[in-house]
C-alpha cells in the first residue's frame, strides 16, 4: 500500500523540497500552500491520507488553526499531524501537543530526521487502521465482559490481546492504539530492559529488530511476562498493565511531556494519555500503569 501525505507550507520551495524527498522514499504527496487550501483538501480527501506535514506559521488560517479543525472532526481526528516550526522551544512544542500534534520537526531538519518521523507517523496510522479492521469482527459479547486477566511475552501476543480487549470499549480502534503502546513499553523497556537511548541507537544502526529478537530468546529476559488486567466498574473501564522490569522515572513524562515529540520514537505514553484514555497513571517504580476510560451513558 502506498501512503499519501498532505504537505502544507506557504513557501513553494519548501513544498517542492519536501515533496521530492518523500516521493523518492516511496510516498505519494499532495500539496497545499495555505491553511484554507489544506482544509479544503482534508474535507474532500481526508480519508485517503495517512499523515499531514503542517507548517505552524502561515498567513490567514495558520497551522494551529488547521490542527484544531482536524482534531475536532471525528473522521480526521486520528490522522497523525507532524508540525513544522522554526521555533525550538519547550513552550512551542507543548502548545502543539496540547492542540493534538504527536510529531514535531524543528526547521532546519535533516532528510534522515524527516524520513524517520514520517515513518513513525505512517506506522502509527497503519496500526490504527489495522485495529479498525479488527474492531469490525463480530465479538459483541465482549461488551459484557466484567473482569479478565492475560499474560504475554511478545509483541504479537500483545497485538492479539489488544484487539480482544479493545472490543470491550465503545470506540475500539481509539483505545486499541494507546493500549498497545502501553503494552509495547512494558515488553521492550520493562521486561527486555531496552532503554530509550539504546532503542534510538539500535534504530539508527538498523539493528533494532535483531536485538529485540535476541532479548526475547534470552534465558532470563525472555521468560518475563506482562500481565494485563481488565475490570469493569460503574462508570469506568480499567486496564492495569504490569511488567517484571526495574521500572523507570515516570515522573519526567509528566513534568516535561513535550520532549518526546522531537524524537522519532517514544510517544507511547503521550498517545495513551492524549488520544486513547481519559486517565493514565503510573504507580510505584513505574512498572505498573493503570489506564481508565469513562463510560458514556
Amino acid at each position: 500500500m502506498t501512503h499519501r501525505l498532505l504537505l502544507v507550507d506557504d513557501e513553494p520551495f519548501n513544498l517542492e523540497l519536501l515533496s521530492e524527498l518523500l516521493q523518492a522514499a516511496g510516498y505519494d504527496t499532495i500539496c497545499a500552500q495555505d491553511g484554507n487550501q489544506a482544509w479544503e483538501i482534508l474535507q474532500q480527501q481526508g480519508s485517503t491520507l495517512s499523515t499531514v506535514l503542517l507548517d505552524k506559521m502561515m498567513p490567514g488560517l495558520n497551522g494551529f488553526d488547521v490542527l484544531k479543525r482536524i482534531k475536532n472532526t471525528p473522521e480526521l481526528n486520528f490522522l497523525p499531524v507532524i508540525m513544522q516550526t522554526a521555533i525550538n522551544s519547550p513552550a512551542s512544542v507543548q502548545e502543539g501537543m496540547e492542540a493534538g500534534a504527536f510529531y514535531y520537526l524543528t526547521k532546519p531538519f535533516s532528510r534522515d530526521m524527516l524520513l524517520a518521523v514520517v515513518e513513525a507517523a505512517r506506522s502509527h496510522w497503519d496500526r490504527h487502521q489495522a485495529f479498525r479492521e479488527l474492531a469490525k469482527q463480530h465479538l459483541d459479547a465482549l461488551a459484557h465482559l466484567q473482569q479478565a486477566e492475560f499474560r504475554l511475552r511478545t509483541l504479537k501476543e500483545a497485538q492479539t490481546v489488544t484487539a480482544l480487549l479493545a472490543r470491550t470499549c465503545q470506540q475500539p480502534e481509539k483505545v486499541a492504539t494507546g493500549l498497545f503502546e502501553l503494552m509495547v513499553n512494558a515488553i521492550e523497556h520493562g521486561n527486555l530492559a531496552i532503554s530509550y537511548q539504546e532503542k534510538t541507537r539500535l534504530q539508527a544502526e538498523g539493528e533494532w529488530e535483531a536485538e529485540l529478537e535476541r532479548r526475547l530468546n534470552d534465558p532470563e529476559l525472555g521468560q518475563r511476562e506482562v500481565s494485563i488486567t481488565f475490570l469493569r466498574q460503574p462508570g469506568w473501564l480499567n486496564f492495569t498493565i504490569q511488567d517484571m522490569g526495574a521500572g523507570f522515572d515516570w515522573q519526567q513524562y509528566e513534568d516535561s511531556p513535550a520532549a518526546s515529540l522531537l524524537a522519532s520514537h517514544g510517544r507511547g505514553i503521550l498517545i495513551a494519555r492524549k488520544l486513547s484514555f481519559d486517565h493514565v497513571e503510573y504507580q510505584g517504580k513505574g512498572n505498573h500503569v493503570v489506564a481508565r476510560i469513562r463510560l458514556q451513558d
